[in-house]
């Protein structure tokens, strides 16, 4: 874990304007194959080169979201593994935060196995670093009570279940991650369709969910896309008038 933290910078507008954009992967800039959507592709496009900075977001492995950050020319940095990990570059650094301990998510991982509840665990956890992800072929609500008191988080990106030592997730790293920047989630664009993105879309300046997104991320956001995925995508930025 790095304990260092990126220079702050104080360029940028003044507060109370939209100044940046968050947005979830799987299902906000993808398909529900998690094929991007070269729509969506070509509006972050758009936003970078008017200088608005674009943050990723994702329950991903830093090293998917980062080949992803480095192929789209993206500026803000990136909150991976559903807010265990932040990345960030500074001063021709590469800056990386790990704001979760996995021993806790491995603990509650050997617990629903000795449960003798069916969890499978996904491909990409043997990159992770912070936390334990599973495949959504157990109810979360089973996985909760197997796990009883132990101090983790546990939540559905509907592509996957995350398991987590409590206290971390998405908005807190969000919170970390856009500092360095001066910007506040007040300040931003939010888009995300998952339990683990209404934290972040309740604080977002303009949050925006889509109908494919969970009940819950749904009734967090200020706008409901009426397009889903990529299309979406398109259709919240353009309702959030974040580039006039």
């Amino acid at each position: 874990m790095t304990a260092s933290r990126p220079p702050r910078s104080r360029s940028g507008p003044g507060p109370g304007r939209l100044r940046a954009v968050v947005t979830d992967v799987d299902g906000t800039l993808t398909d529900a194959r998690r094929r991007l959507d070269p729509r969506a592709l070509d509006w972050v496009h758009r936003l970078e080169t008017r200088g608005f900075p674009v943050v990723l977001a994702t329950g991903n492995v830093l090293p998917i979201a980062l080949a992803l950050h480095r192929f789209l020319g993206l500026s803000g940095p990136i909150v991976a593994e559903n807010g265990g990990i932040v990345y960030s570059r500074a001063s021709g650094s590469d800056w990386v935060e790990q704001l979760a301990d996995r021993r806790v998510a491995e603990r509650g991982y050997r617990r629903l196995r000795r449960a003798g509840l069916p969890v499978r665990r996904l491909f990409t956890d043997r990159w992770r670093e912070s936390e334990v992800a599973l495949e959504p072929t157990v109810a979360v609500a089973k996985i909760r009570a197997a796990l009883g008191r132990l101090p983790l988080t546990v939540e559905s990106t509907g592509f996957a279940i995350h398991l987590m030592e409590a206290g971390a997730g998405k908005r807190p790293a969000l919170e970390r991650a856009l500092a360095p920047l001066g910007v506040g989630i007040e300040e931003c664009v939010v888009l995300g369709d998952g339990d683990n993105d209404v934290e972040m879309l309740s604080a977002a300046g303009f949050g925006v969910s889509f109908p494919s997104g969970s009940a819950r991320a749904r009734a967090a956001a200020r706008f409901v896309t009426r397009a889903r995925f990529g299309r979406g995508f398109v259709e919240g930025l353009k309702e959030s008038r974040i580039l006039g």
